[in-house]
Protein backbone atom coordinates (compact mmCIF):
# COMPACT_ATOMS: atom_id res chain seq x y z
CA UNK A 1 0.00 0.00 0.00
CA UNK A 2 1.34 3.57 -1.22
CA UNK A 3 1.74 6.09 1.42
CA UNK A 4 1.11 4.03 4.56
CA UNK A 5 3.14 5.89 6.93
CA UNK A 6 0.89 9.30 5.87
CA UNK A 7 -2.44 7.71 5.91
CA UNK A 8 -1.33 6.21 9.43
CA UNK A 9 -0.39 9.81 10.52
CA UNK A 10 -3.91 11.67 8.87
CA UNK A 11 -6.27 9.06 9.80
CA UNK A 12 -4.87 9.84 13.70
CA UNK A 13 -5.79 13.23 13.44
CA UNK A 14 -8.96 12.69 11.82
CA UNK A 15 -9.88 10.66 14.74
CA UNK A 16 -8.19 12.96 17.63
CA UNK A 17 -10.11 16.18 15.76
CA UNK A 18 -6.82 17.48 15.04
CA UNK A 19 -6.97 17.43 11.18
CA UNK A 20 -6.48 20.71 9.55
CA UNK A 21 -8.61 21.44 6.19
CA UNK A 22 -5.03 21.18 4.51
CA UNK A 23 -4.58 17.75 5.79
CA UNK A 24 -8.32 16.90 5.46
CA UNK A 25 -7.81 17.30 1.14
CA UNK A 26 -4.58 14.94 1.65
CA UNK A 27 -6.39 12.43 3.42
CA UNK A 28 -9.23 12.50 1.10
CA UNK A 29 -6.43 12.47 -2.10
CA UNK A 30 -5.10 9.22 -0.43
CA UNK A 31 -8.11 7.62 -0.12
CA UNK A 32 -9.65 8.82 -4.16
CA UNK A 33 -6.28 6.72 -5.66
CA UNK A 34 -5.94 3.79 -3.46
CA UNK A 35 -8.28 1.05 -2.99
CA UNK A 36 -6.34 -0.47 -0.22
CA UNK A 37 -6.23 3.22 1.57
CA UNK A 38 -9.73 3.32 1.91
CA UNK A 39 -10.18 -0.19 3.26
CA UNK A 40 -7.46 0.16 5.76
CA UNK A 41 -9.09 3.43 6.74
CA UNK A 42 -12.27 1.53 7.18
CA UNK A 43 -10.60 -1.27 9.09
CA UNK A 44 -9.18 1.64 11.61
CA UNK A 45 -12.90 3.37 11.58
CA UNK A 46 -14.63 0.02 13.09
CA UNK A 47 -11.56 -0.17 15.75
CA UNK A 48 -12.19 3.29 16.67
CA UNK A 49 -16.17 2.76 17.13
CA UNK A 50 -15.30 -0.45 18.78
CA UNK A 51 -12.62 1.11 21.09
CA UNK A 52 -15.29 4.08 22.02
CA UNK A 53 -17.96 2.19 22.66
CA UNK A 54 -16.13 -0.05 25.27
CA UNK A 55 -15.14 2.72 26.90
CA UNK A 56 -18.29 4.38 27.52
CA UNK A 57 -18.87 1.03 30.15
CA UNK A 58 -15.08 1.43 31.77
CA UNK A 59 -16.01 5.07 33.14
CA UNK A 60 -16.12 3.47 36.35
CA UNK A 61 -13.10 1.80 36.09
CA UNK A 62 -9.94 3.24 36.70
CA UNK A 63 -8.59 5.67 33.50
CA UNK A 64 -5.39 4.26 33.62
CA UNK A 65 -6.57 0.63 33.19
CA UNK A 66 -7.82 1.73 28.94
CA UNK A 67 -7.01 3.53 26.09
CA UNK A 68 -10.07 6.13 25.21
CA UNK A 69 -10.35 8.36 22.26
CA UNK A 70 -10.03 11.77 23.10
CA UNK A 71 -12.47 13.13 20.12
CA UNK A 72 -12.43 16.83 19.74
CA UNK A 73 -15.77 17.24 17.28
CA UNK A 74 -15.08 20.95 17.44
CA UNK A 75 -12.14 21.35 16.28
CA UNK A 76 -12.75 20.44 12.85
CA UNK A 77 -11.29 23.03 10.39
CA UNK A 78 -14.28 23.21 7.97
CA UNK A 79 -18.05 21.47 7.38
CA UNK A 80 -16.40 21.02 4.06
CA UNK A 81 -13.39 19.17 5.12
CA UNK A 82 -15.79 17.14 7.43
CA UNK A 83 -18.33 16.41 3.93
CA UNK A 84 -15.06 15.52 2.32
CA UNK A 85 -14.06 12.73 4.51
CA UNK A 86 -17.78 11.49 4.75
CA UNK A 87 -17.77 10.77 1.03
CA UNK A 88 -13.86 9.25 1.26
CA UNK A 89 -15.58 6.97 3.84
CA UNK A 90 -18.78 6.76 1.41
CA UNK A 91 -15.84 5.48 -1.02
CA UNK A 92 -14.97 3.19 1.05
CA UNK A 93 -17.99 0.97 2.37
CA UNK A 94 -19.26 0.62 -1.04
CA UNK A 95 -15.41 0.39 -2.92
CA UNK A 96 -13.72 -2.21 -0.75
CA UNK A 97 -15.54 -5.12 -1.86
CA UNK A 98 -17.35 -4.87 -5.39
CA UNK A 99 -20.39 -7.22 -6.07
CA UNK A 100 -18.80 -10.45 -7.42
CA UNK A 101 -15.19 -9.68 -6.47
CA UNK A 102 -13.39 -12.10 -3.93
CA UNK A 103 -11.32 -10.25 -1.86
CA UNK A 104 -7.75 -11.91 -0.54
CA UNK A 105 -7.37 -11.57 3.04
CA UNK A 106 -4.31 -13.55 3.80
CA UNK A 107 -1.27 -15.08 2.38
CA UNK A 108 0.72 -18.32 3.31
CA UNK A 109 3.78 -17.41 3.77
CA UNK A 110 5.61 -21.13 4.67
CA UNK A 111 4.44 -24.45 6.16
CA UNK A 112 6.08 -27.21 7.70
CA UNK A 113 3.82 -30.61 7.21
CA UNK A 114 0.89 -28.28 6.16
CA UNK A 115 0.22 -30.06 2.54
CA UNK A 116 -3.30 -28.19 1.67
CA UNK A 117 -2.21 -24.94 2.42
CA UNK A 118 1.60 -24.21 0.19
CA UNK A 119 3.48 -21.27 0.60
CA UNK A 120 2.03 -18.24 -1.89
CA UNK A 121 -1.40 -19.49 -1.25
CA UNK A 122 -3.95 -16.65 -1.33
CA UNK A 123 -6.70 -16.94 1.85
CA UNK A 124 -10.32 -15.73 1.54
CA UNK A 125 -13.25 -16.13 3.14
CA UNK A 126 -13.10 -20.11 3.33
CA UNK A 127 -13.17 -22.49 5.95
CA UNK A 128 -9.92 -24.09 6.28
CA UNK A 129 -8.52 -27.32 8.07
CA UNK A 130 -5.30 -28.63 9.02
CA UNK A 131 -4.84 -32.12 10.53
CA UNK A 132 -0.81 -31.68 10.95
CA UNK A 133 2.05 -28.88 11.00
CA UNK A 134 2.49 -25.74 11.28
CA UNK A 135 1.06 -22.98 8.81
CA UNK A 136 2.72 -19.07 8.48
CA UNK A 137 0.20 -16.42 7.32
CA UNK A 138 0.72 -12.87 6.54
CA UNK A 139 -2.57 -10.74 6.46
CA UNK A 140 -3.37 -7.72 4.03
CA UNK A 141 -2.26 -5.55 6.87
CA UNK A 142 0.68 -7.35 7.71
CA UNK A 143 -0.52 -9.47 10.59
CA UNK A 144 2.22 -12.21 11.11
CA UNK A 145 0.00 -15.45 12.10
CA UNK A 146 0.99 -19.06 13.15
CA UNK A 147 -1.68 -21.54 13.48
CA UNK A 148 -0.74 -24.82 14.71
CA UNK A 149 -2.79 -28.32 13.84
CA UNK A 150 -4.79 -29.75 14.80
CA UNK A 151 -6.75 -26.68 13.72
CA UNK A 152 -9.97 -25.24 12.08
CA UNK A 153 -10.41 -21.81 10.90
CA UNK A 154 -11.84 -18.98 8.15
CA UNK A 155 -11.25 -14.98 7.92
CA UNK A 156 -14.16 -13.06 8.20
CA UNK A 157 -11.83 -10.14 6.92
CA UNK A 158 -8.08 -9.24 6.86
CA UNK A 159 -8.66 -7.98 10.35
CA UNK A 160 -11.07 -10.51 11.84
CA UNK A 161 -10.18 -14.54 11.91
CA UNK A 162 -12.62 -16.95 13.00
CA UNK A 163 -10.75 -19.72 15.07
CA UNK A 164 -13.31 -22.96 15.69
CA UNK A 165 -10.37 -25.07 17.04
CA UNK A 166 -6.53 -24.87 17.06
CA UNK A 167 -3.73 -22.75 18.39
CA UNK A 168 -2.09 -19.14 17.02
CA UNK A 169 0.39 -16.85 17.72
CA UNK A 170 0.10 -13.73 16.55
CA UNK A 171 2.35 -9.99 15.82
CA UNK A 172 0.27 -7.44 14.85
CA UNK A 173 1.95 -4.31 13.67
CA UNK A 174 0.52 -1.05 13.97
CA UNK A 175 -1.69 -0.67 11.00
CA UNK A 176 -3.27 -3.39 11.95
CA UNK A 177 -4.66 -2.40 15.55
CA UNK A 178 -7.80 -3.93 16.32
CA UNK A 179 -7.05 -7.61 14.57
CA UNK A 180 -9.58 -9.80 16.29
CA UNK A 181 -9.43 -13.61 16.83
CA UNK A 182 -13.23 -14.70 17.21
CA UNK A 183 -13.24 -18.02 19.46
CA UNK A 184 -16.79 -20.15 20.20
CA UNK A 185 -16.63 -19.15 23.93
CA UNK A 186 -14.93 -15.28 23.38
CA UNK A 187 -13.29 -12.90 21.18
CA UNK A 188 -9.85 -11.32 21.89
CA UNK A 189 -8.96 -8.05 19.80
CA UNK A 190 -5.56 -6.80 19.50
CA UNK A 191 -4.78 -2.99 20.42
CA UNK A 192 -1.06 -3.13 19.19
CA UNK A 193 0.66 -6.31 19.94
CA UNK A 194 2.12 -10.05 20.36
CA UNK A 195 -0.26 -12.79 21.63
CA UNK A 196 -1.48 -16.40 21.41
CA UNK A 197 -5.21 -17.98 21.09
CA UNK A 198 -5.51 -21.65 22.15
CA UNK A 199 -8.97 -22.95 21.22
CA UNK A 200 -9.12 -26.70 22.54
CA UNK A 201 -11.68 -28.84 21.11
CA UNK A 202 -13.64 -28.80 24.18
CA UNK A 203 -13.70 -25.92 26.97
CA UNK A 204 -12.90 -22.84 27.39
CA UNK A 205 -10.51 -20.77 24.99
CA UNK A 206 -7.62 -18.66 26.64
CA UNK A 207 -6.06 -15.29 25.45
CA UNK A 208 -2.53 -15.48 26.61
CA UNK A 209 -0.67 -11.93 25.60
CA UNK A 210 2.65 -11.95 24.86
CA UNK A 211 3.49 -8.30 24.68
CA UNK A 212 1.06 -4.94 24.37
CA UNK A 213 -2.47 -5.40 24.96
CA UNK A 214 -5.44 -7.16 24.26
CA UNK A 215 -9.05 -6.29 24.85
CA UNK A 216 -10.82 -9.72 25.78
CA UNK A 217 -14.69 -10.07 25.67
CA UNK A 218 -16.05 -13.51 26.98
CA UNK A 219 -19.30 -15.06 24.91
CA UNK A 220 -22.00 -14.50 26.93
CA UNK A 221 -21.37 -11.15 29.22
CA UNK A 222 -20.92 -7.48 27.98
CA UNK A 223 -17.67 -7.78 30.30
CA UNK A 224 -14.47 -6.09 28.21
CA UNK A 225 -11.19 -7.02 29.99
CA UNK A 226 -7.73 -4.96 29.27
CA UNK A 227 -5.15 -7.93 29.32
CA UNK A 228 -1.41 -6.66 29.35
CA UNK A 229 1.97 -8.43 29.08
CA UNK A 230 2.38 -11.54 31.20
CA UNK A 231 -1.60 -11.89 31.58
CA UNK A 232 -3.65 -14.83 30.14
CA UNK A 233 -7.11 -15.38 30.67
CA UNK A 234 -9.58 -18.33 30.21
CA UNK A 235 -13.18 -17.47 28.41
CA UNK A 236 -16.14 -19.58 29.25
CA UNK A 237 -19.75 -19.96 29.05
CA UNK A 238 -20.09 -16.28 30.15
CA UNK A 239 -17.41 -16.61 33.26
CA UNK A 240 -13.46 -15.67 32.65
CA UNK A 241 -10.79 -16.49 34.91
CA UNK A 242 -7.17 -15.30 35.14
CA UNK A 243 -4.34 -18.27 33.45
CA UNK A 244 -0.60 -18.84 33.80
CA UNK A 245 1.00 -17.42 30.88
CA UNK A 246 1.67 -20.20 28.53
CA UNK A 247 4.53 -18.72 26.19
CA UNK A 248 5.77 -21.70 25.11
CA UNK A 249 2.68 -23.35 24.32
CA UNK A 250 3.10 -21.33 21.03
CA UNK A 251 5.13 -21.78 18.16
CA UNK A 252 6.60 -18.42 17.15
CA UNK A 253 8.23 -16.72 14.26
CA UNK A 254 11.58 -17.60 14.79
CA UNK A 255 10.82 -21.04 15.15
CA UNK A 256 9.22 -21.64 11.72
CA UNK A 257 12.49 -21.29 9.63
CA UNK A 258 14.31 -24.23 11.64
CA UNK A 259 10.96 -26.16 11.83
CA UNK A 260 11.27 -26.25 7.98
CA UNK A 261 14.93 -26.71 7.35
CA UNK A 262 14.52 -29.61 9.64
CA UNK A 263 11.64 -31.01 7.71
CA UNK A 264 13.00 -30.50 3.85
CA UNK A 265 16.31 -32.39 5.49
CA UNK A 266 15.09 -35.64 6.42
CA UNK A 267 15.53 -34.99 10.28
CA UNK A 268 12.21 -36.69 11.36
CA UNK A 269 12.91 -39.78 9.27
CA UNK A 270 16.58 -39.75 11.55
CA UNK A 271 14.80 -38.90 14.37
CA UNK A 272 12.73 -42.36 13.80
CA UNK A 273 15.33 -44.44 13.00
CA UNK A 274 17.48 -43.54 16.16
CA UNK A 275 13.79 -44.64 18.33
CA UNK A 276 13.14 -47.45 16.86
CA UNK A 277 16.96 -48.67 17.40
CA UNK A 278 16.35 -48.10 21.12
CA UNK A 279 12.76 -50.09 20.89
CA UNK A 280 14.84 -52.89 19.48
CA UNK A 281 17.60 -52.31 22.75
CA UNK A 282 17.59 -55.44 25.41
CA UNK A 283 18.03 -53.34 27.90
CA UNK A 284 14.96 -51.07 27.24
CA UNK A 285 12.70 -50.64 30.03
CA UNK A 286 10.40 -48.33 28.38
CA UNK A 287 10.71 -46.02 25.38
CA UNK A 288 7.31 -43.70 25.33
CA UNK A 289 6.85 -42.02 21.43
CA UNK A 290 3.14 -41.51 22.30
CA UNK A 291 2.42 -42.39 18.79
CA UNK A 292 1.26 -45.91 18.90
CA UNK A 293 0.00 -48.35 21.49
CA UNK A 294 -2.47 -47.01 24.31
CA UNK A 295 -3.82 -44.00 25.37
CA UNK A 296 -1.84 -43.74 29.09
CA UNK A 297 -3.97 -43.00 32.30
CA UNK A 298 -3.78 -40.05 33.63
CA UNK A 299 -4.90 -36.55 33.17
CA UNK A 300 -3.52 -34.80 30.13
CA UNK A 301 -4.06 -33.08 26.66
CA UNK A 302 -2.88 -34.71 23.60
CA UNK A 303 -1.35 -32.36 21.39
CA UNK A 304 1.59 -32.08 18.37
CA UNK A 305 4.60 -33.18 19.12
CA UNK A 306 8.19 -31.87 17.53
CA UNK A 307 6.91 -33.50 14.19
CA UNK A 308 3.96 -32.57 11.97
CA UNK A 309 1.73 -34.89 12.61
CA UNK A 310 3.52 -36.56 15.63
CA UNK A 311 1.79 -36.51 18.82
CA UNK A 312 2.83 -35.36 22.78
CA UNK A 313 1.16 -35.03 26.18
CA UNK A 314 0.46 -31.51 27.45
CA UNK A 315 0.26 -30.81 30.79
CA UNK A 316 -1.45 -27.47 31.99
CA UNK A 317 -2.52 -27.53 35.24
CA UNK A 318 -1.95 -28.63 38.72
CA UNK A 319 -2.49 -32.98 38.68
CA UNK A 320 -1.99 -33.33 35.18
CA UNK A 321 -0.05 -36.15 35.14
CA UNK A 322 0.65 -39.62 33.01
CA UNK A 323 0.47 -42.99 34.61
CA UNK A 324 2.66 -45.54 34.07
CA UNK A 325 4.32 -49.00 35.81
CA UNK A 326 7.57 -49.91 34.96
CA UNK A 327 9.31 -52.97 35.89
CA UNK A 328 7.36 -53.16 39.33
CA UNK A 329 9.90 -54.70 41.65
CA UNK A 330 12.84 -54.97 39.65
CA UNK A 331 16.17 -53.14 39.61
CA UNK A 332 18.97 -51.42 37.38
CA UNK A 333 22.32 -50.97 38.55
CA UNK A 334 22.73 -48.66 35.86
CA UNK A 335 19.91 -45.99 34.49
CA UNK A 336 19.33 -43.53 31.66
CA UNK A 337 16.38 -41.28 31.54
CA UNK A 338 16.23 -39.04 28.49
CA UNK A 339 13.65 -36.91 26.91
CA UNK A 340 12.40 -33.82 24.75
CA UNK A 341 10.67 -31.68 26.82
CA UNK A 342 9.15 -28.12 26.12
CA UNK A 343 8.57 -26.19 29.25
CA UNK A 344 5.86 -23.24 29.97
CA UNK A 345 6.79 -22.33 33.50
CA UNK A 346 10.41 -21.81 35.18
CA UNK A 347 10.99 -20.68 38.69
CA UNK A 348 8.80 -23.42 40.30
CA UNK A 349 9.73 -24.99 43.14
CA UNK A 350 10.17 -28.70 41.45
CA UNK A 351 8.60 -29.58 37.78
CA UNK A 352 8.33 -33.56 37.63
CA UNK A 353 9.83 -35.28 34.43
CA UNK A 354 9.29 -39.05 35.94
CA UNK A 355 8.27 -39.60 40.03
CA UNK A 356 8.20 -43.03 41.48
CA UNK A 357 5.70 -43.67 43.76
CA UNK A 358 6.45 -45.40 47.39
CA UNK A 359 9.21 -42.68 48.28
CA UNK A 360 9.24 -43.99 51.86
CA UNK A 361 10.35 -46.29 54.10
CA UNK A 362 12.88 -49.42 53.26
CA UNK A 363 11.63 -48.56 48.94
CA UNK A 364 15.60 -47.45 48.20
CA UNK A 365 16.81 -46.71 44.86
CA UNK A 366 12.96 -45.31 43.77
CA UNK A 367 13.65 -42.55 40.87
CA UNK A 368 12.45 -39.01 40.89
CA UNK A 369 13.34 -36.70 37.89
CA UNK A 370 12.53 -33.27 37.82
CA UNK A 371 13.21 -29.75 37.00
CA UNK A 372 13.98 -27.37 39.97
CA UNK A 373 13.26 -24.08 41.04
CA UNK A 374 16.85 -23.04 39.72
CA UNK A 375 15.35 -24.30 36.29
CA UNK A 376 18.16 -27.12 36.24
CA UNK A 377 17.79 -31.03 36.07
CA UNK A 378 17.46 -32.69 39.42
CA UNK A 379 17.85 -36.57 40.14
CA UNK A 380 17.12 -38.12 43.15
CA UNK A 381 17.02 -41.59 44.55
CA UNK A 382 15.58 -42.93 47.50
CA UNK A 383 18.24 -44.20 50.48
CA UNK A 384 21.40 -42.24 48.41
CA UNK A 385 23.36 -39.76 50.05
CA UNK A 386 26.30 -37.87 49.70
CA UNK A 387 28.41 -38.60 52.74
CA UNK A 388 28.69 -41.34 54.80
CA UNK A 389 26.49 -40.72 58.32
CA UNK A 390 24.44 -38.17 56.50
CA UNK A 391 20.96 -37.62 58.23
CA UNK A 392 19.45 -37.33 54.44
CA UNK A 393 17.71 -40.43 53.56
CA UNK A 394 18.32 -39.09 49.68
CA UNK A 395 20.45 -37.15 47.91
CA UNK A 396 19.83 -35.13 44.88
CA UNK A 397 22.52 -34.05 42.47
CA UNK A 398 21.12 -31.38 39.83
CA UNK A 399 22.79 -30.55 36.81
CA UNK A 400 24.77 -27.16 35.78
CA UNK A 401 23.37 -25.53 32.72
CA UNK A 402 19.81 -24.40 33.61
CA UNK A 403 17.33 -24.33 30.63
CA UNK A 404 16.25 -21.17 30.98
CA UNK A 405 17.43 -20.49 27.59
CA UNK A 406 16.15 -23.28 26.49
CA UNK A 407 12.33 -21.51 27.63
CA UNK A 408 9.98 -21.49 24.25
CA UNK A 409 11.66 -24.30 22.10
CA UNK A 410 12.55 -27.81 22.59
CA UNK A 411 15.11 -29.29 24.49
CA UNK A 412 16.44 -32.36 24.91
CA UNK A 413 17.49 -33.55 28.93
CA UNK A 414 19.16 -36.67 29.63
CA UNK A 415 20.90 -38.08 32.64
CA UNK A 416 22.58 -41.39 33.31
CA UNK A 417 23.27 -43.23 36.66
CA UNK A 418 25.48 -45.87 37.56
CA UNK A 419 25.32 -47.10 40.80
CA UNK A 420 28.36 -49.11 40.19
CA UNK A 421 30.65 -46.34 39.47
CA UNK A 422 28.45 -44.54 41.96
CA UNK A 423 28.09 -41.09 39.76
CA UNK A 424 25.07 -39.48 38.02
CA UNK A 425 25.63 -37.78 34.73
CA UNK A 426 23.60 -34.83 33.42
CA UNK A 427 23.09 -34.12 29.75
CA UNK A 428 21.86 -30.84 28.04
CA UNK A 429 21.05 -30.84 24.38
CA UNK A 430 23.45 -33.58 23.68
CA UNK A 431 26.48 -32.22 25.61
CA UNK A 432 27.74 -33.86 28.58
CA UNK A 433 27.26 -30.96 31.68
CA UNK A 434 28.25 -32.42 34.97
CA UNK A 435 29.02 -35.68 37.13
CA UNK A 436 28.34 -36.23 40.66
CA UNK A 437 29.92 -38.72 43.23
CA UNK A 438 27.57 -40.78 45.88
CA UNK A 439 28.92 -42.93 49.24
CA UNK A 440 25.47 -44.98 49.19
CA UNK A 441 24.57 -45.75 45.73
CA UNK A 442 21.45 -48.29 45.55
CA UNK A 443 20.22 -49.88 42.32
CA UNK A 444 17.42 -48.34 40.55
CA UNK A 445 13.50 -48.90 41.01
CA UNK A 446 10.69 -47.53 39.19
CA UNK A 447 7.20 -49.37 40.07
CA UNK A 448 4.46 -47.20 39.76
CA UNK A 449 5.31 -43.65 38.57
CA UNK A 450 4.05 -40.17 36.99
CA UNK A 451 4.70 -37.78 34.32
CA UNK A 452 4.24 -34.34 34.31
CA UNK A 453 3.09 -33.83 38.07
CA UNK A 454 3.48 -36.16 41.51
CA UNK A 455 1.01 -36.66 43.94
CA UNK A 456 -1.99 -34.48 41.76
CA UNK A 457 -1.49 -31.67 44.07
CA UNK A 458 2.50 -30.31 43.75
CA UNK A 459 5.30 -30.67 41.76
CA UNK A 460 3.32 -29.49 38.55
CA UNK A 461 4.93 -29.98 35.12
CA UNK A 462 3.59 -26.92 32.56
CA UNK A 463 4.24 -27.83 29.22
CA UNK A 464 4.89 -30.92 26.57
CA UNK A 465 7.16 -34.15 26.65
CA UNK A 466 7.92 -35.79 23.84
CA UNK A 467 10.12 -39.21 23.32
CA UNK A 468 10.79 -40.33 27.10
CA UNK A 469 13.28 -42.75 27.12
CA UNK A 470 14.20 -45.46 30.13
CA UNK A 471 17.27 -47.68 29.75
CA UNK A 472 18.86 -50.06 31.97
CA UNK A 473 22.35 -49.14 31.17
CA UNK A 474 24.35 -46.33 31.20
CA UNK A 475 24.67 -44.60 27.38
CA UNK A 476 27.85 -43.44 27.02
CA UNK A 477 28.41 -39.45 26.22
CA UNK A 478 28.52 -39.98 22.45
CA UNK A 479 25.30 -42.57 22.30
CA UNK A 480 23.38 -38.98 24.29
CA UNK A 481 25.17 -36.69 21.94
CA UNK A 482 23.80 -39.19 18.48
CA UNK A 483 20.52 -39.60 19.90
CA UNK A 484 19.87 -35.19 20.50
CA UNK A 485 21.65 -34.86 16.86
CA UNK A 486 19.12 -37.35 15.13
CA UNK A 487 15.87 -35.95 17.01
CA UNK A 488 16.90 -32.38 17.09
CA UNK A 489 14.15 -30.22 15.42
CA UNK A 490 16.43 -27.27 14.99
CA UNK A 491 19.43 -28.04 12.73
CA UNK A 492 21.55 -25.13 11.89
CA UNK A 493 19.67 -23.19 8.60
CA UNK A 494 21.92 -23.62 5.45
Amino acid sequence: MKNDSKLETLTQAYLDGSLTEANAERLNAILAEDREARFVFAETLNLDSAIAATAAGWESESESDFPRRNRKWGGWPSLAACALILIAGSWLWHGASQPGEVREYATVERGVGVESLPAGMKLHGGMHTITAGTVELLTALGVQIIIEAPAEFRFESSQRLHMMRGRLAAEVPPAAKGFTVITPTGDAVDLGTRFGVDVPEEGAAEIHVFEGEVIAKTSGTAEQLSLRAGDALAMNRGVSSARDLRSSAFIQPDEMGELKAAQESGQRARSDAALAKLKDDPAKIAVLDFESGPKYPGVYRPVQGRWPGSRAPEFIDAGDHLKLEVGGDRTWPQLTLAAWVRLDQLGALYQSLLHADGWEGDNFGLVHWMVNEAATMRFAMWGNTLAPGSDEKYYYPDSLTPVSADQGRWVHLATVYDSTKRTVRFYHNGRFDKETRQTISYPARLGAIQIGNWNQDERKLSGRVDELILLGRAMADEEVQALFEAGNPYPKLK
